[in-house]
């Protein structure tokens, strides 16, 4: 029994687990988060692991080699929007004779973000735009968009917009001149946006971020707060953060 014990209680000893979600995280939708273990042992593997978080999920690993890393995904749902801590992570395992289950627990430090829940909505409602919002773009020129055109080099333009195939054929430098589309930038007031109450109208908000920030300039306004509109996915979970921790403080 002494030998076995210490052979189970060596088994985890080096073992350290950590989990990691996602980038994106909805109240009320499944998230999958990737649970990882290192086994920090120099010389032999760990058996039969067994890795278990909050709201009873779990994977089992048979084996986690030594020096080396080994993951699983787990799903976890979140009903509310907010910060939520990451948790504690339990390692178990039966090794080496299955009498007895030997575990350590492990507190993992940070937390994470849980957006609200998206509520599908128009952007007419509660947005500060043009009446022809999504679907009119205005060309202007740009270094973007598609080929409109081939001109002779003024000097001002980039190098990188010279057309070289059409350079040797006319024997002057000829430009690429390209269209950009702009369209209006979508400012979302969280007060007017329709439903029964603040979380609603917090989901809503979040549907529209999700929706249209890859696409064109979104902004916010919440409360007496004001956020400039901005484009791109790293904008966009700027401003779900902000809609998951409104009214939090």
């Amino acid at each position: 029994m002494s030998v076995t014990g210490l052979a189970g209680m060596y088994n985890i000893k080096k073992l350290v687990p950590d989990l990691h979600p996602p980038e994106e995280i909805y109240a009320g939708i499944p998230a999958t988060f990737r649970l990882s273990v290192k086994n920090n042992g120099r010389y032999l593997p760990s058996f039969l692991i067994r890795l278990e978080c909050q709201a009873d999920q779990f994977i089992v690993l048979p084996v986690v080699l030594q020096n080396s890393t080994s993951y699983g995904t787990v799903l976890f749902t979140f009903s509310q929007r907010g910060r939520v801590p990451l948790g504690r992570i339990t390692v178990k395992s039966p090794y080496p004779v299955g009498f007895f289950t030997r575990y350590w627990s492990f507190e993992i430090d940070g937390e994470m973000t849980v957006f609200p829940h998206p509520i599908p909505t128009t952007s007419s409602d509660g947005g500060d735009e043009s009446q022809t919002t999504g679907n009119a773009l205005r060309r202007e020129r740009g270094l973007s968009g598609e080929l409109e055109r081939i001109y002779p080099y003024s000097g001002s333009e980039p190098l990188r917009m010279i057309h070289w195939k059409h350079s040797a054929r006319s024997h002057d430098l000829m430009v690429k001149g390209f269209g950009r589309c702009v369209v209006d930038p979508l400012v979302i007031d969280l007060d007017a946006l329709p439903g029964q109450g603040v979380e609603e109208r917090v989901s809503r908000a979040a549907w529209l971020v999700k929706r249209w920030v890859r696409e064109r300039p979104v902004g916010l306004l919440l409360g007496g707060r004001v956020l400039l509109a901005g484009i791109g996915k790293q904008h966009g979970l700027m401003l779900l953060k902000e809609l998951a921790l409104y009214g939090s403080d």
